[in-house]
């Protein structure tokens, strides 16, 4: 019965996670598909502020911290946190919003899930500062950078800091569990289009697109 319990928070914790709700709000609610509509296809909130606008951005960004939350929160109030099974529990949602179950296996960059998940550990740790301190960081002192590399470094720093600070603090579960969310994240991360990547697609497409309509347009010249 109590490994039920627990199948059913990592479980429910996945399939919450793989819910994207950034790409189905603007899809139900203003008709837009903002995988189709953003350079990097991402279903993810940055997506849904440039296409959308704030007022559906912030409502996504939340949705996307609240399932990242909920699920954890709840672990911690209902279950024992110095199981390693609530390692699980703890990169449930973040591997779910990473693999989009739901979203024929195209899943988003962790970000706002993973503060989420970490926010919902606030009762057993305060290791979320630590990943806000880090990407506040990168984000002010390193604006030279590309997001993709101060998401990387910002993950790095997270995972290898908080473990450390953890097993001092003797929290062994939830120390591996903010590995395992890092390791998501950062595999995520690392197997997403880079904007030169997206700059060179884009310009093959245009090139494409161009050789094409070359031959229609000397066909037309000739008549």
């Amino acid at each position: 019965m109590e490994f039920l319990i627990w199948l059913a928070f990592i479980l429910g914790g996945y399939l919450l996670g793989g819910v994207m709700f950034c790409r189905l709000i603007p899809l139900i609610t203003v008709k837009k598909d903002i995988c189709k509509l953003t350079e990097e296809g991402n279903p993810g909130a940055a997506g849904v502020f440039s296409v959308c606008g704030p007022v559906l951005g912030v409502i996504c960004l939340l949705l996307d911290i609240l399932k990242g939350f909920l699920p954890v929160f709840l672990g911690t109030t209902f279950l024992d946190t110095a199981n390693m099974l609530f390692a699980a529990v703890i990169a449930a949602p973040v591997l779910g919003h990473a693999t989009g179950v739901f979203n024929r296996f195209h899943g988003g960059k962790c970000i706002a899930t993973s503060f989420g998940v970490l926010l919902g550990l606030l009762s057993a740790t305060g290791v979320v500062w630590i990943l806000a301190a880090v990407y506040i960081f990168f984000s002010l002192a390193m604006r030279n950078l590309s997001n993709r590399r101060r998401s990387t470094f910002s993950f790095i720093i997270f995972g290898s800091s908080a473990c450390i600070l953890l097993i001092i603090a003797k929290q062994y579960a939830v120390a591996i569990g903010c590995l395992l969310l890092s390791a998501v994240a950062l595999a995520k991360i690392a197997s997403s289009p880079s904007s030169d990547e997206l700059a060179q697609a884009h310009h093959q497409e245009n090139h494409e697109e161009d050789n094409e309509s070359a031959p229609a347009d000397s066909d037309a010249g000739r008549r």
